[in-house]
């Protein structure tokens, strides 16, 4: 056994283990293995031990990802701060995106998106931690983009992401991840349909789990410590 291998079913044991302490089950809750900065034939081990869905940050290195490995029918997340001069790209390359963080970014997605995909399927990234340095809509301000956003061609809002601040005690983590599923339920108590939560890294999944969470996102956990970039 590989120790990407290895190292996903260990991933995957923390999942199963978080989701029956919460009555939960696993099975609606996707990993997402995050592959940055790792090359592709690092992503083809993961996928020959069964992972099938990858997320990447950078738009030129996961385009290229992409493409390298098309014949392995991979499902491909755009996860990282997008830039409106690289939304062409993405919105031609990925199936989904979990950084839509203001209107303009989820307009130039609709409009590039190629008419002969599928629609692409996106998530709102929240800041539920109010740290001026992070990318995310303010929490008062999701409302109104989600119903915006909603409204537009090619997209498909599926809903909401979140990066808190890194904290180490469970209680408080569940709180940061409880403000995001809480504004989540409110949109759908506003007849929005949404069914994703994206929301846990390596480090806090488990109180992702307990407060919701339908993807988590692991990259460390599964492909090791990243060298700085």
């Amino acid at each position: 056994m590989t120790t990407i291998s290895a190292n996903l079913q260990a991933v995957l044991a923390r999942i199963d283990a978080a989701a029956r302490k919460s009555g939960r089950n696993s099975g609606d809750i996707t990993l997402l293995a995050v592959s940055k900065t790792w090359p592709a034939s690092n992503v083809r081990k993961a996928a020959v031990a069964g992972q099938k869905v990858f997320g990447e940050n950078y738009v030129q290195e996961g385009v290229e990802k992409v493409a390298e490995l098309a014949a392995l029918g991979l499902e491909w997340h755009f996860i990282g701060p997008l830039q409106s001069n690289k939304t062409r790209r993405v919105a031609e390359t990925f199936d989904w995106v979990h950084s839509v963080d203001r209107l303009k970014i989820a307009e130039r997605l609709a409009e590039q998106r190629p008419e002969g995909l599928e629609p692409l399927q996106v998530c709102l990234q929240v800041n539920v931690s109010g740290e001026a340095s992070k990318s995310g809509v303010a929490l008062s301000d999701v409302p109104l983009l989600a119903q915006q956003v909603a409204l537009l061609p090619r997209l498909k809002l599926r809903g909401l992401m979140a990066i808190p601040a890194p904290l180490d005690d469970f209680a408080q983590q569940r709180q940061a991840f409880g403000r995001l599923r809480d504004v989540f339920e409110q949109l759908k108590g506003d007849g929005l349909p949404l069914d994703t939560l994206s929301m846990g890294m390596s480090h806090d999944l488990e109180a992702a789990i307990a407060e919701g969470a339908t993807v988590v996102r692991v990259g460390s956990a599964i492909f090791g410590e990243r060298k700085s970039t």
